[in-house]
């Protein structure tokens, strides 16, 4: 996977490369840069809550279980996780996952 798929100029830019990871998904609560060890994450067991979770990797992957479903996002991508679905956040990778972490009602 190329790590600049979907990356584009805006108009009346030069050297510049953007992505939309995201549109209006909710009131922003709170954020957090996260690193993840190899094998790294949690919660161990699945939890629920009543605020959202938008997952933002900036580099290495991240293996997202939701409830019986897993979802793994790259470097560059973004992922919502509705907090009434069961969840815990993964490294899966032999690197350190870097990624940020925004809760959103």
């Amino acid at each position: 996977m190329n790590q600049l798929d979907g990356f584009t100029t805006p108009p009346e830019h030069l050297k510049f490369l953007a992505k939309k990871l995201f549109g209006n998904c909710g009131e922003i609560i709170d954020g957090a840069i996260a690193y993840l060890e190899p094998d790294g994450g949690g919660p161990i067991n699945l939890h629920t809550h009543v605020h959202n979770h938008l997952f933002i990797v900036i580099s290495g992957q991240a293996k997202i279980i939701l409830d019986k479903e897993e979802k793994i996002i790259y470097a560059n991508e973004a992922f919502l996780v509705k907090g009434e679905i069961p969840h815990s956040i993964w490294n899966p990778t032999r690197e350190i996952t870097v990624m940020l972490g925004i809760s959103v009602k």
